[in-house]
């Protein structure tokens, strides 16, 4: 525990303030709450052009939300049926999970990026019948998939702008015949809202697992429930959000329910416009990606950079002022990342030095921070509360900036499979290089890699396991229900009741998460793009060129690769008699094994552009059974990833667009 606690928080913190919210049993009864709790205040607003929004209110959103369900219900959708969804961030999105909702269905969403493959696998695996699509390109792709998928019955298109086919409606007409119904007398609506049970699935999520086949994570609405009900952080009805990241995602979704139930507008955004609606909608909270972060940071030291050098001057020094006097209240509140354990006497030499810095700091921190921090805060609004980052972890460098500058980053963690958050930092508990805090009603153990032997809490050690590291495994109500129609999948993630994550983590001595690695082979990029390494991997090993390849990029912006040439490969290519280590050192093999990596991760050959290769380095050692392979030559990951770290870190400092 910090030294004086109660009194160093009380200068830094103020008391937490009470925040109104709605609930329910089921998200269908959320959605009816909320629309008779918050009315005519706006729920959604869309975009028309630079400073013109058009609202939505939680009424007119249920109302129609209402009409469409009524209408799916007539085109035969029944109770605890699965809809298809494919499209980005739209309120007609909203309107479809209300539609699905409501008339007792769970929906299986998917972005517009999805390719023919996953919809073929996904709609036949979930049994599909009815189908959401955005555009009409999206559109002409399902109905040309159609003779693959032989359930599919109706496909209904979302953009009310474009052109059906003549087998397809639009969405607008389903509300309208929805709302004659309603008009006739049909209340099928709120039969099928009376029969939904905590335990039904609100969706079905469909993830890479480490095959590569996705699996479908079955979430409960009891699951989203939970999730709002205990996610620690103060919105309240006078807060904007901004939505950009994919609403398909669990994260953004959660997110935007959690407006839902607070009673705030979100406002839908995109990449290109983004920095212009932060400016015009001033929000004061947003659901984000470290990918997002980093590209604010690089513009504003460009703008920095670029900048007269007086002004370079100033900023430095102010930069400099708010990270020492930062440090030193995060020190006397509790919020310096503790590794490793301290006794009272060391405490209290550095909460003295840290309170004498703060008091020395603070009259000149509080003239730079007004007359320059403040105009660059200014990037995200002039109301900014925070935000929090998800789907990779925040580069620290990054973290520290934006958290120093008085922008608050809130990093989170979780996965698709606990709904999503299992841990997230708040304002009052801001740890830079951790996610925060466990959210309440969840269990965490840290588990042996080898052993399996619980790590995280041990009750027979003073400091309960704190700072060991091992896998991160839990337990709680935003656990899912499982993989559908994958048991075998299930019973290896789902263990005794512990959802066991792949992620390598500790605990700290304040008591927060930090992740450290990852166990499972799935690589997740900085953007929140699954990575999976094994096709691609296949793939290289392929070449004659190549003995050994292990795929890298944990939280970087693309994947990158170590590769061990062959020597018997390149014999045939004339370089007989030279060494490994020769081979790994020649700009000539460099280059055609950069070759190699182009043709072969390809979207000739199926792969993605997230997928390709932009970065390799040549390694001088084979990897060997027992040390970098297991005995039935599976790469150790962890071993691998630790052993050449400095290899990885200097391979991405300095390569652009290799291969």
């Amino acid at each position: 525990m910090p030294v004086l606690p109660g009194y160093i928080r009380s200068l830094f913190k103020s008391a937490p303030q009470p925040v109104f919210r709605v609930t329910g049993a089921h998200l269908a009864e959320l959605y009816a709450n909320a629309a008779e709790t918050f009315g005519e205040m706006p729920a959604f607003a869309t975009r028309r052009n630079t400073l013109q929004w058009e609202p939505v209110s939680f009424r007119e959103l249920f109302e129609r939300g209402r009409f469409l369900a009524t209408g799916l219900i007539e085109l035969g959708v029944n109770a605890r049926d699965h809809i298809g969804v494919l499209g980005d961030n739209r309120l007609e999105w909203i309107l479809a999970d209300y539609g699905a909702q409501l008339s007792g269905a769970a929906n299986v969403p998917r972005g517009r990026d999805v390719t023919d493959d996953e919809i073929v696998h996904i709609f036949r695996h979930a049994g599909v019948r009815i189908a959401f699509v955005e555009t009409s390109e999206l559109q002409d792709r399902l109905l040309n998939l159609r003779g693959n998928l032989p359930e599919l019955r109706e496909v209904i298109l979302l953009d009310d702008e474009s052109d059906p086919r003549k087998s397809v409606r639009r969405l607008g007409d389903l509300i309208e015949r929805g709302r004659e119904l309603r008009r006739a007398g049909d209340r099928e609506v709120e039969e099928r809202i009376a029969q939904l049970r905590p335990d039904d699935l609100f969706t079905l999520i469909y993830t890479s697992g480490t095959t590569g086949e996705p699996k479908g994570v079955m979430l409960t609405h009891a699951n989203m429930i939970s999730q709002l009900e205990r996610i620690p952080l103060d919105v309240s009805c006078t807060d904007r959000v901004v939505s950009v990241l994919p609403v398909w995602h669990i994260f953004e979704r959660v997110f935007e329910m959690l407006a839902i139930s607070r009673g705030c507008c979100t406002y839908y955004s995109s990449v290109r416009t983004l920095a212009e609606d932060m400016r015009n909608v001033e929000p004061t909270f947003m659901g984000s990606a470290p990918r997002l972060w980093e590209s604010i940071h690089q513009r504003i030291l460009k703008r920095v950079k670029a900048a007269h050098p007086v002004r370079r001057m100033l900023f430095h020094t102010a930069y400099f002022l708010s990270h020492y006097y930062k440090e030193s209240v995060f020190f006397l509140s509790g919020c310096s990342l503790r590794l490793k354990n301290r006794g009272l006497p060391q405490s209290g030499a550095l909460a003295f030095v840290h309170a004498l810095r703060w008091l020395i700091l603070l009259p000149w921190y509080g003239f730079f921070n007004a007359a320059v921090l403040e105009n660059l805060r200014l990037v995200v609004g002039g109301a900014f509360k925070g935000s929090v980052s998800g789907g990779g972890a925040l580069p620290r460098e990054v973290d520290q900036f934006f958290n120093y500058l008085g922008i608050p980053v809130l990093e989170g963690y979780g996965l698709t499979e606990t709904a999503p958050v299992i841990a997230v930092r708040t304002p009052e508990n801001l740890v830079i290089g951790t996610v925060g805090h466990i959210i309440p009603d969840t269990e965490l153990r840290i588990v042996s890699l080898e052993t399996g032997a619980t790590l995280y809490p041990d009750g027979s050690r003073e400091d309960l396991g704190r700072g060991l590291r091992g896998e991160i495994t839990v337990r709680g109500p935003q656990v899912m229900k499982g993989y559908y129609r994958n048991p075998g999948a299930t019973e290896t993630a789902l263990r005794d009741g512990w959802f066991h994550t792949g992620d390598i983590g500790l605990v700290t001595f304040n008591d927060s998460l930090r992740i450290v690695g990852r166990c499972k082979e799935t690589v997740v990029l900085s953007s929140g793009e699954n990575v999976e390494p094994a096709p691609i991997e296949m793939r290289l090993c392929q070449s004659p060129l190549i003995a050994h390849c292990m795929v890298v990029g944990q939280d970087r912006k693309y994947p990158g690769a170590l590769i061990v040439p062959s020597t018997e490969g390149f014999a045939e290519c004339g370089l007989n008699g030279i060494s490994l280590e020769e081979l790994a050192a020649s700009p000539d093999v460099r280059r055609r094994i950069g070759a190699e990596i182009r043709e072969r991760i390809s979207a000739q050959h199926g792969f993605k552009a997230f997928e390709r290769i932009h970065a390799f380095t040549l390694v001088a050692e084979p990897f060997t059974t027992g040390d970098e392979l297991t005995s039935l030559f599976k790469l150790k990951r962890h071993i691998v990833s630790e052993k050449y770290r400095s290899k990885i870190d200097v391979m991405y400092e300095h390569t652009g667009t290799e291969p």
